[in-house]
């Protein structure tokens, strides 16, 4: 039997660390947070894309009662610069949360299992890696690709 060993490489970053760039693209996810609906988890996500155009879309989890009917604030995002800029990569995305108790989360939010294969849909189309910004009080993980957090993915990328 062979042992296969995935190694992930994440970067964590103080604010100042990032690039302009990067901390607006923060910024706008964490303001994101503010137009979620989340009244049965309360866990208020915010998501932003900058795409190679410049353009910057942001989005935010939007919940049901009928729970799978609702959508994470990736997959919004995602979808919307998809629908509305078919043709313009995804450079990066940002993700930032806010926990039960209504502050940003200290620890950076990770993307559920079903927005990383959408990440992975987004990095097929482009036919490249989205600079992937999680962000938390404590500090923000830079990734380069979804494939650190998704290494086994459904992909032919």
């Amino acid at each position: 039997m062979q042992e296969i060993e995935l190694k992930t490489v994440i970067k964590a970053c103080q604010t100042d660390e990032l690039t302009a760039e990067e901390q607006h693209l923060v910024q706008l996810a964490i303001e994101a947070t503010d137009r979620s609906y989340a009244p049965y988890s309360h866990f208020s996500v915010g998501a932003a894309v900058r795409l190679d155009n410049g353009v910057e879309l942001s989005g935010s989890n939007q919940e049901n009662a009928a729970y799978p009917s609702g959508l994470c604030a990736e997959r919004t995002t995602l979808f919307y610069a998809g629908a509305q800029y078919p043709d313009e990569p995804v450079r990066m995305l940002a993700i930032a949360a806010r926990g039960t108790d209504g502050e940003l989360t200290y620890e950076p939010t990770g993307p559920c299992g079903a927005c990383r294969q959408v990440i992975v849909e987004s990095e097929t189309r482009a036919g490249r890696p989205i600079r992937i910004l999680l962000y938390g009080r404590k500090c923000t993980y830079v990734i380069e690709g979804i494939r650190a957090l998704l290494p086994l993915c459904f992909s032919e990328f």
